[in-house]
């Protein structure tokens, strides 16, 4: 019996998970893909997307047979134990300080293409996003999914528009051209764009608010997942023909440079306003999921019980206003001390990965047949692209090591207290 209250859909589904994975990577990552590898880069699209697939199919085969507002922690608990569990939930919150700062600072930088913003004021807009984000949040899960709809059919029309105003595909471009020569640049091509589809954990959090979750969770999460995809492959296309791309700042403005070359100067208002929706969308996603985690382990008796208190339209309104103040001084904390977003997201990252790696290999437990075949492969994957990160997984990898001592010398404590207690 669901916990939460039932009101979520197939199509609120696909807007939430869709405009979660496009975030901030729709208006970044083609371009970085595109320097990396050039044309190759629309093949390391599709690959990405096979590769992606058994992931989100492994989610949803889990979500569907355990739909739980736990999400990833509450699967891995189901395969290897509470320990693991708990181990997984405070890894998945150890992004908050750090991986939502980064997206808040994103989500704020596009203010800059319109306003003459200072660091006080860059702040400020931030802390009214995360004020507008705990607004939307009180609200039952399917007004967020409409806000995020309309999100999602703005970047799709944007995308679109870029495509009929270039008359794209141009006569003498290739859809997928020729690898000759180009094989070994698609390693570094494929490490860059796999965070485009970091965020469908997140979204298995939203699971127990399906209204049918045996149904609508998986078909919401591959959809929204083929989606996103394409959205990526068609933006790679106009990037790649207009070449607005090929060094960092060219990178990082390559969307805004299409929409100034097609619609003229003031197109830099529209690319502004949909930049900071689609970080906003993504952003909201994540928020809800963190909030709906710490809700669900109160509501198990491992948080203190009044964060286990929903509001009146049956939303845990406590664990999210917690969330977001917690945020809200990270962010504030991120500005004072200078902190670059490379840093932050470097961080963030290995710790996304791992919480996959352990949902994957909890799905080659939980599963079977077709299921538990794709889960090894997506568990294979996952254990790939962690080798990729190199150093910068050592601070996640440290991170687990040390929130599995404490866990021990805490449980090692109780059973201490427990036995004085006996005698």
């Amino acid at each position: 019996m669901s916990r939460l209250n039932k009101e979520l859909g197939l199509l609120q589904g696909v807007a939430l998970l869709s405009t979660s994975l496009l975030g901030t990577g729709i208006f970044v990552v083609p371009a970085l893909a595109a320097t990396v590898a050039g044309d190759a880069s629309l093949w390391a699209w599709l690959i990405l997307i096979a590769l992606v697939l058994p992931v989100a199919f492994t989610f949803a085969q889990l979500g569907k047979r355990f739909p739980h507002a736990g999400g990833a922690p509450h699967l891995i608990g189901q395969a290897f134990g509470l320990r693991l569990e708990r181990i997984s939930a405070l890894l998945f919150l150890a992004v908050l300080p750090v991986g939502l700062p980064a997206a808040l600072h994103i989500a704020s930088g596009f203010w800059l293409a319109l306003l003459d913003l200072d660091t006080a004021g860059l702040l400020a807009i931030q802390l009214l996003t995360l004020a507008a984000i705990l607004l939307l949040g009180q609200r039952p899960p399917r007004a967020s999914g409409l806000i995020q709809g309309l999100i999602a059919v703005a970047i799709v029309a944007s995308v679109g528009m870029i495509w009929w105003l270039g008359d794209l595909p141009q006569p003498n471009q290739s859809l997928l051209p020729s690898l000759d020569g180009q094989w070994h640049l698609l390693p570094t091509a494929l490490a860059v764009m796999f965070w485009c589809f970091v965020g469908i954990e997140a979204f298995t959090h939203l699971g127990e608010e399906f209204r049918r979750p045996e149904r609508d969770f998986p078909l919401a999460l591959l959809l929204g997942v083929l989606l996103a995809g394409l959205v990526y492959w068609a933006c790679s296309v106009a990037i790649l023909s207009f070449a607005t791309y090929g060094d960092a700042q060219r990178d990082t403005t390559a969307l805004p440079l299409l929409f100034e070359h097609l619609l003229g100067q003031k197109a830099r208002v529209l690319a502004a306003l949909i930049g900071y929706l689609a970080c906003f969308a993504s952003m909201n996603v994540y928020i809800q999921g963190f909030a709906r985690l710490i809700w669900s382990l109160a509501d198990e008796g491992r948080l203190p019980a009044p964060l286990a208190v929903r509001n009146r339209h049956g939303v845990p309104g406590r664990a999210l206003l917690l969330v977001v103040a917690s945020c809200a001084l990270f962010t504030t904390l991120s500005l004072l001390l200078e902190l670059s977003v490379d840093d932050l997201i470097r961080y963030a990252n290995g710790n996304f990965i791992l919480i996959y790696l352990f949902s994957m290999a909890a799905g080659w437990v939980l599963l079977r047949g077709l299921g538990r075949l794709l889960a090894g492969i997506a568990t294979f994957l996952c254990a790939a692209v962690l080798l990729t990160l190199g150093s910068d997984a050592l601070y996640s990898l440290g991170l687990l090591v040390a929130l599995a001592l404490l866990d021990m010398l805490h449980h090692a404590r109780s059973a201490t207290r427990q036995a004085g207690i006996n005698r």
